[in-house]
């Protein structure tokens, strides 16, 4: 039987409840929070009650075993001023339908199709690089996995665009940011300064989408990228039925936008890591000759790439991109003993969960080993958790892993990078985690 005590947890301010302190760092309150008050821990922002659950098995509950009794939080519900009813946004048998079209688009054979375009992509991108010189890696990375993003699944060249489209992301993200303050419906309709660079960001971002929707329906031409799947697409298991121009526009736009920005976060926070760490980036130096010799990758060697690939996770550990996830309770649930009120959102926080000591010994260092398939083993399911779980497991995530690695790969045989030495290096918890103040670093030819 569940109580209806209360579990521990912070107490805020009567009015605003812990969003000032929360606002500061986001992901280091959580921290605390669960450090502080345990696995099951419960605040308030303004009205919202919060439930910061902090146990795989927890997880599980939320995102496998009940996912029916909970919704997307309402944060994401707002983000359908920019996404519409994508697949991050939408919910039901709407999104169960949306998700059948978008599938094969993500199935093993198309992305082994993608990864010649990945490194191709890479290739280009460090040809422009100078050794001795400096440069921000987060640009770097983010105008990388946008020409990636746009070529492999929408088979269009946008890096003549790649300033204006980063600066339209950083604008919606600023956005996305805005909608944890309390009241944020009300802020929404003001004519403030964020809110005028949003529109202008998403009446930027139609038009370079809607422009390759129209130019690939007039065409007709079958491209066999996600684009053209979109469009030739239809619900066999369903309806029947195709989408229209929106809503290939609303899965475009969330692919587009999340397929670009989680995985240069990934790749930044990376580089800094091994920049860190010699001894690991040695190690990583030594498979790439060897498995390599020199030559590009292709994803017939991810099997081969087995310490690229440890490095890579263990960064997504200290760095998960989606460093948190929430989910609104439609019903009454009950965890750990604890009632749950509907209404109430549930914050599973990877970055909470991959520094729990019991799972991840000494877990600000950076070490690779503990990706060991002995290692992996040994620990629960959802003790790792960086594409989330259940039904709405992000769709990309093999994707995510195939350009990750692959990307690592093909620039880490041929440079190595240096943190320069003024440069102050935190994150900046949004949607994503990126980083506060870019990542400058020295590039070295090997």
């Amino acid at each position: 039987m569940a109580t209806a005590v209360l579990p521990p947890g912070p107490k805020g301010s009567p009015l605003f409840g812990v969003f000032p302190e929360f606002r500061k760092d986001p992901p280091l309150f959580l921290l605390n929070v669960a450090r502080h008050h345990g696995d099951v821990a419960f605040f308030k922002m303004g009205s919202q009650k919060f439930y910061l659950l902090n146990r795989p098995e927890f997880v599980q509950d939320v995102l496998v075993t009940h996912n029916g009794k909970f919704q997307k939080s309402r944060i994401m519900q707002r983000a359908k001023v920019l996404l519409g009813e994508g697949l991050l946004t939408s919910e039901g048998q709407f999104h169960l339908r949306q998700r059948r079209l978008v599938q094969p688009a993500f199935h093993r054979q198309r992305i082994a199709g993608y990864a010649a375009a990945m490194v191709e992509c890479a290739e280009r991108s460090a040809a422009r690089w100078t050794s001795g010189e400096t440069r921000d890696i987060s640009e770097e990375m983010m105008r990388l996995t946008l020409a990636i993003v746009a070529q492999t699944l929408f088979g269009a060249e946008v890096e003549e665009d790649a300033d204006d489209i980063g600066r339209a992301m950083t604008d919606v993200l600023g956005m996305f940011n805005m909608m944890l303050i309390p009241f944020t419906e009300f802020l929404q309709k003001m004519p403030l300064p964020s809110m005028r660079r949003f529109e202008r960001a998403r009446a930027f971002l139609d038009k370079k989408i809607y422009s390759i929707i129209n130019e690939r329906r007039q065409s007709g031409d079958d491209r066999g990228d996600l684009l053209s799947m979109l469009l030739l697409a239809q619900d066999e298991q369903g309806d029947g039925g195709s989408m229209t121009d929106t809503q290939v526009r609303d899965e475009a736009l969330t692919l587009f936008m999340a397929g670009h920005e989680t995985t240069a976060n990934a790749l930044t926070w990376t580089w800094y890591l091994l920049s860190q760490h010699p001894d690991v980036e040695r190690r990583l130096h030594e498979e790439l000759r060897s498995v390599l010799g020199g030559g590009e990758p292709g994803f017939d060697n991810l099997p081969q790439l087995r310490y690229t690939g440890m490095v890579f996770a263990e960064s997504m550990r200290l760095y998960p991109p989606a460093w948190a996830l929430s989910r609104l309770a439609m019903q009454d649930h009950e965890i750990a003993g604890y009632h749950i009120p509907a209404g109430s959102l549930c914050m599973l926080s990877p970055y909470v969960m991959h520094r729990k000591p019991e799972y991840f010994p000494d877990p600000e260092r950076f070490d690779p080993e503990r990706w060991t398939p002995d290692a992996k083993d040994r620990r629960p399911k959802f003790s790792y958790f960086p594409f989330g779980g259940g039904p709405r497991m992000c769709i990309g995530e093999r994707f995510a892993w195939t350009e990750g690695v692959l990307l690592l790969a093909t620039i880490g045989q041929r440079w190595r990078m240096r943190l320069e030495p003024a440069q102050r290096v935190a994150h900046r918890a949004q949607i994503t985690l990126r980083t506060r103040y870019g990542m400058r670093m020295q590039l070295e030819k090997l």
